[in-house]
């Protein structure tokens, strides 16, 4: 490995030259941490350049996660790899709302990688718990269908070896024992009903992961509000956090961007229709035609994916006050939705 994944291993000169510029054009720079995520870590460097040259005041660097627990699940699911090869490989001139990125290197272990971002701010991270209502959501569900229209239903995506990974064994053996660890350290905080959910997915779980959606495109995975950058005035929006990119239906990012967001459940059974159908309006607009009859059904089915990747997260992931009642209010939010739309019975 020839690069560095922290920035106390980084030069000026190396941040120079990775933002195609000379060196001794950057005389220093500083770094903080941000950002709330459990699989990474993330920083925004302050830029010191020698000269006035319109280049970038800061930027920001994902690297490895400093928790070995989060590393090892990251290898296991290719999280970094997808991550890296998305903007390595399909963002740039993807039109799809994501930041630009000026360098991305990850090695051959899977797990040691870098990324050098643009720094979106004044945009701000999304806030999980306290979540968004449907009018909140519009760009995001907007951008989300500019992500779906890029491969839909496209065999170019059969080329991408890491969009393609099969993890269905891997999930098949870890989720019944990450459940039971699950509802063991959420007995106190969910209600039986939302506990009871994950032991049906058990029951079902051959069938969740090898059921055919209706329409198979890229999807984001964890598209999420946490995952999501905001204009202050919420009126536009990025996303990122890369790390769970795969293939399946669209309907599930929206199921599972509404599930997460949404906390009254009144709310959300209104905003369920009303979210597919902006989703399904995007889409046209972008030129595809659309099964609404099969991707009502893989929404449906998608709300089961809030709890199922709360389930997992959990277990895997370094433990913190914050993630411990994001995980709660990513199982109990997409319970309620799951169980409102019939989700098991379709399986």
């Amino acid at each position: 490995m020839s690069f560095p994944t922290a920035p106390a291993a980084m030069t000026a000169d190396w941040i120079a030259d990775k933002l195609g510029q000379p060196r001794g054009a950057l005389k220093g720079f500083t770094a903080a941490a941000i950002g709330t995520g459990q699989m990474c870590d993330s920083f925004r460097l302050t830029l010191d350049w020698a000269d006035d040259t319109g280049l970038p005041a800061t930027i920001v660097a994902k690297c490895p996660s400093h928790d070995e627990a989060s590393r090892n699940i990251a290898a296991l699911t290719a999280t970094y790899v997808k991550e890296v090869s998305w903007y390595r490989e399909l963002a740039a001139g993807s039109g799809v709302a994501a930041p630009h990125c000026y360098h991305a290197d990850i090695a051959d272990n899977d797990v040691d990688f870098i990324l050098l971002l643009s720094d979106l701010a004044p945009a701000r991270q999304g806030d999980q718990l306290a979540g968004l209502g449907l009018v909140g959501l519009a760009p995001c569900i907007d951008a989300a269908a500019g992500l779906h229209a890029l491969l839909w239903n496209d065999v170019r995506a059969d080329a991408l070896p890491w969009l393609n990974r099969d993890t269905s064994q891997l999930v098949r053996a870890l989720f019944p024992g990450l459940y039971e660890g699950f509802r063991e350290r959420y007995a106190s905080r969910l209600d039986r009903d939302a506990l009871d959910l994950g032991a049906g997915i058990v029951d079902r779980l051959d069938a969740y992961l090898t059921r055919t959606p209706s329409a198979r495109t890229i999807v984001h995975g964890d598209l999420r509000i946490d995952n999501i950058l905001f204009v202050p005035d919420g009126a536009r929006c990025w996303l990122v956090d890369w790390q769970t990119l795969g293939r399946g239906s669209g309907a599930t990012d929206i199921a599972y961007l509404v599930g997460t967001s949404i906390a009254d459940p009144a709310e959300r059974t209104a905003a369920d229709r009303a979210a597919f159908d902006a989703w399904i309006a995007a889409l046209r607009a972008r030129g595809v035609e659309p099964d609404e009859a099969g991707l009502w059904d893989d929404y449906r089915i998608g709300a089961l994916s809030g709890y199922f990747m709360a389930v997992f997260a959990s277990m895997n992931v370094e433990r913190t006050e914050r993630g411990d009642e994001m995980f709660a209010v990513m199982a109990e939010r997409p319970a309620r939705q799951a169980i409102a739309l019939g989700s098991l019975d379709l399986l």
